[in-house]
């Protein structure tokens, strides 16, 4: 195990690279922040913030010669720095673990071969396969790149073959996933802890409603059948068995409305969907992240009170800053944010979360907070 004043590595310095700095701190460890940007979130808050790329050798070499373990805050580290330490030091989740959930094909095509559902997909690497595709699959559909997109980006919604085409040309003919779009009655994600030696612990099912391909609020319990949770669970589990995993994984699942439950992807950290345990659970995500890392077993996950967490984007700040007194006014609502420098369109800026007796009291402080926060723009 490695305890408190040890030095942790994270790659990537982002808002969830911070959010881990904030726990590993509370908990005495020291950190160190791997982030080509200046104005990077976590680096603000590391002991250290290594400025400079991620296939940096000197900076590879000083952090591996001073960390005691290295995780990672976003899946699209190259696969050759996460090899280079895992030679040396821990790693966590593994680059094996990172590798697939990192590439849309490869994450399908596993999820497929752990016996588990996915919405009907074809792989398109050209021309050719993009009709084929177009042929067998109903439309509308999603084109989507099978790396780097995220919140909405590098995806299309296409309604016939011509519409896909245009996508495609648009995606610069990258290798892509062409998916069926699925009758959602909702959906819901499953984060879960497994450490090092195979103990986990799982958090409540959220419930998640996104705006424009970007996560607009979390509801925890989801309002769902014991069964069904249980269900979409059991399949997060599998994955993570599956994969041996270690670390805090975070699994995004679609509910049909024919009451079928399809996975849509998996993330091997930290999730946004999650950011609500940081305060309605024992022990929130980002100190699983730190205690996995460190060879702990995972933390309780017991849920303290109902919540709905409302992420804040940057178009909240089009007219300068947000009143954040109207927020802060709510005794239940707890606000966080990024510490990012520049507010843009889309750009997730923070989150606050709001607690009630039951999840209808939580909801309502948390639309009225929306409503008060949306009318000063």
């Amino acid at each position: 195990m490695i305890t408190p004043d040890a030095i942790l590595g994270v790659l990537g310095g982002g808002q969830l690279g911070r959010m881990f700095c904030l726990a590993a701190r509370r908990m005495g460890y020291r950190v160190w922040v791997l982030d080509p940007d200046p104005q990077s979130p976590a680096g603000a808050l590391a002991d250290r913030h290594l400025q400079a790329g991620y296939d940096d050798a000197e900076a590879l070499r000083e952090m591996r010669a001073h960390c005691a373990a290295v995780t990672t805050e976003f899946e699209n580290v190259p696969a050759q720095t996460l090899e280079y330490f895992d030679s040396h030091i821990p790693v966590r989740p593994s680059p094996q673990a990172v590798a697939i959930a990192r590439d849309r094909i490869r994450e399908k095509r596993f999820i497929r071969e752990q016996g588990l559902a996915t919405a009907p997909f074809c792989v398109v690497s050209n021309a050719a396969e993009l009709e084929a595709a177009c042929a067998e699959l109903r439309l509308p559909a999603i084109l989507k790149t099978a790396q780097l997109g995220y919140d909405g980006k590098g995806q299309y919604v296409v309604a016939d073959a011509q519409q896909a085409r245009a996508a495609f040309r648009a995606l610069q003919e990258t290798p892509c996933v062409l998916e069926e779009r699925i009758d959602l009655a909702r959906e819901i994600s499953v984060v879960l802890a497994r450490s090092v030696d195979g103990e986990v612990a799982t958090y409540p099912v959220g419930q998640n409603l996104h705006v424009n391909g970007i996560l607009d609020t979390t509801r925890v319990p989801a309002n769902i059948p014991a069964e069904v949770a249980t269900q979409a669970t059991d399949m997060a589990l599998q994955l993570a068995t599956a994969m041996d995993y270690c670390g805090v994984l975070a699994v995004e699942i679609f509910h049909a409305t024919s009451g079928q439950l399809l996975i849509n992807e998996m993330a091997p950290r930290p999730h946004n969907s999650g950011h609500y345990t940081l305060d309605a659970t024992l022990t929130s995500q980002f100190e699983q992240q730190v205690r996995l890392l460190c060879g702990l077993p995972p933390g309780s996950t017991r849920l303290l009170s109902p919540a709905v967490m409302v992420n804040l984007l940057g178009d909240l700040w089009e007219q300068g800053t947000p009143a954040w007194e109207r927020l802060l006014c709510h005794a239940e609502a707890k606000l966080h944010l990024y510490g990012k420098q520049r507010a843009r369109p889309g750009r997730k800026m923070g989150h606050y979360t709001c607690l009630g007796e039951d999840l209808g009291a939580a909801t309502h402080l948390a639309e009225t907070i929306r409503s008060e926060l949306s009318s000063f723009i």
